[in-house]
């Protein structure tokens, strides 16, 4: 008995799932529905992971900082903190901000200047925390990627292979010191649309690497400006390319000792500020020497080891380091006070760009789940029109012996197979929206094919054809389909003729160069679970309205 309820349960749901179109409508409304939910909450998952990952390209897990005077004695602590388990390396770094004279003109007869981040770096110890050789762009890529490149790559070349002055700092030819800028700062480096960069008017005289340039700091002393800037001449060694257009567009590395020099943050002599005289030269009285610093060390976690961890081994091995410089007489300057240095995480440096987007993925989950009450809706409203309409079979179903929880299994398992169906092409939609996005971004960015344009045009041409074929047959819903079909068909081809690409993503607005295509498996699935859910309880009232039908009034007038 049981089983033959079962089989006329699954039997009618099945018949009224595949004898109609309007439950096809249903399922096409909550595929839709997910689908929006799943590609607008993945593209801002990855763009949140984009956030994180790039925080930690060039700044590893944790940075110790004390910015424009500099932390001294500063290989001392970067000795003590790489002894710690938790510290895997250490770098020390000095940041501050500058000018560029580019090798190229505005126009007017002077070259370009251009406002910059500066970073001072120790390469081989940088390389070690961050990813610093893997970001630098004139290097032999590797064999996986050379098939794919264009055939016009320069670094196809292996003569304009760089890295190796990169890691040196220094002109192979020259000798001159090195400097590498990020590959948005040069005007004539162009982004293609793979992701590998060209040069305006494909003219490679505009290749960086072996020009000049001049760079200007601005040195600190006392908390008060220099009254004389350095400037100094560098030889591009390479340009790097780290994914996120902010740091491409204005950082620029030189090395350690140039920055220490140039912003007089290097070892040098230590003379007495309250006016004594060296009796023998009548110089200022020498009483020491002034150590070299660095305004930020930055670490690198040991595996398994959260940057949360790092930061308390940091902090504590940073007061210990001040504490044990504060009692050594034989040292006139001392680290600054721990109170007064900032030891974060890299999630913490960027708690103000991380932060926001994490509250607006999650203010869109709340928005968006009013998708939910859509599929309801949707479903209660088609399952009641659909109750309607099969009163007689309700009620020849009653009348033949069929329970009222029969009945209702009926309508909740045609309602849960929408759900699923719909939920399952919408997740599937939507993979395949964000796993394509930047392609599909790419090709809204050049004009429509001529193919499609003119194959739209043939399909809204026909769609005419069948409109004035059903009026003259008098078939009034064939007309307004076909009429229908054809303007929207005919709209999105004068679109197309009519579109010569424009541009939705700009990375100097969004940050990073391309993007976000990483799919948010855990939003996809609690959507496709809401979506499931709210269809049974949208289809829950009118399968209990079908429940209650009293065959008796049902067949009363058959």
């Amino acid at each position: 008995m049981i089983r033959a309820h079962t089989m006329y349960v699954a039997l009618l749901a099945n018949r009224y799932l595949t004898s109609r179109i309007i439950p096809w409508i249903a399922v096409a409304a909550v595929a839709l529905c997910v689908a929006l939910v799943v590609i607008v909450v993945s593209v801002m998952s990855g763009f949140l992971d984009m956030l994180r990952t790039s925080g930690k390209t060039m700044m590893g897990d944790v940075v110790i900082r004390f910015p424009i005077s500099g932390i001294p004695h500063y290989q001392d602590l970067i000795d003590d903190l790489e002894s710690l388990p938790e510290v895997a390396a250490a770098t020390p770094t000095i940041d501050t901000f500058g000018l560029i004279e580019m090798p190229y003109g505005t126009g007017d007869g002077n070259n370009l200047v251009e406002t910059v981040q500066v970073w001072g770096i120790d390469p081989q110890s940088f390389n070690r925390v961050s990813e610093y050789e893997d970001i630098l762009w004139w290097k032999t890529p590797p064999q996986e990627e050379i098939a794919s490149l264009p055939a016009d790559d320069l670094r196809l070349d292996p003569a304009r292979d760089r890295s190796e002055a990169a890691m040196l700092m220094r002109d192979p030819t020259t000798g001159q010191p090195g400097i590498v800028p990020g590959i948005q700062i040069s005007v004539f480096n162009e982004r293609r649309a793979d992701g590998t960069y060209g040069f305006e008017g494909g003219d490679s005289n505009y290749w960086m690497p072996g020009k000049q340039v001049e760079l200007t700091l601005v040195p600190i002393k006392g908390g008060r400006l220099s009254i004389e800037p350095e400037s100094r001449a560098f030889s591009i060694v390479n340009e790097f390319q780290s994914g996120v257009f902010e740091i491409d567009d204005n950082r620029v590395l030189i090395s350690l000792e140039d920055a220490q020099e140039m912003l007089r943050l290097g070892e040098g002599r230590l003379y007495d500020q309250t006016g004594k005289i060296d009796p023998e030269t009548g110089a200022p009285l020498e009483i020491g020497t002034s150590p070299a610093r660095a305004t930020s060390i930055y670490l690198r976690a040991s595996e398994n080891v959260t940057p949360e961890q790092v930061r308390i081994a940091a902090s504590t091995a940073y007061d210990r380091f001040w504490s044990d410089n504060a009692q050594r007489e034989d040292r006139s300057v001392k680290p600054p006070f721990p109170s007064r240095v900032t030891v974060m995480t890299w999630e913490q440096q960027l708690s103000s760009i991380i932060a926001p987007v994490q509250k607006e993925r999650e203010l869109m989950r709340i928005l968006f789940s009013i998708v939910y009450i859509v599929c309801a809706g949707l479903v209660l409203s088609i399952f009641w029109a659909i109750v309607h309409e099969k009163t007689r079979d309700i009620g020849i179903l009653r009348a033949i012996g069929a329970s009222r929880p029969g009945i209702l299994g009926i309508f909740l398992i045609y309602g849960l197979v929408i759900g699923l169906l719909g939920s399952m092409v919408g997740v599937g939609l939507g993979w395949l929206v964000v796993t394509n996005i930047n392609a599909i971004h790419d090709g809204l960015g050049e004009p429509a094919p001529i193919w499609l344009t003119i194959s739209t045009f043939v399909i809204a041409a026909t769609l005419l054809a069948f409109s004035i074929h059903a009026a003259l047959k008098g078939s009034i819903l064939r007309w307004l389909l076909g009429l229908i079909g054809c303007l929207v068909i005919g709209v999105v081809g004068s679109a197309m003729a009519l579109h010569r690409g424009f541009l939705l993503w700009d990375p100097s607005v969004y940050y990073f160069n391309e993007v976000p295509s990483q799919m948010d498996w855990f939003t996809a699935l609690l959507t496709m679970g809401g979506a499931v859910l709210f269809s049974v309880i949208g289809a829950a009232i009118p399968a209990a309205r079908a429940a209650d039908t009293d065959p008796v009034k049902a067949l009363r007038y058959e």
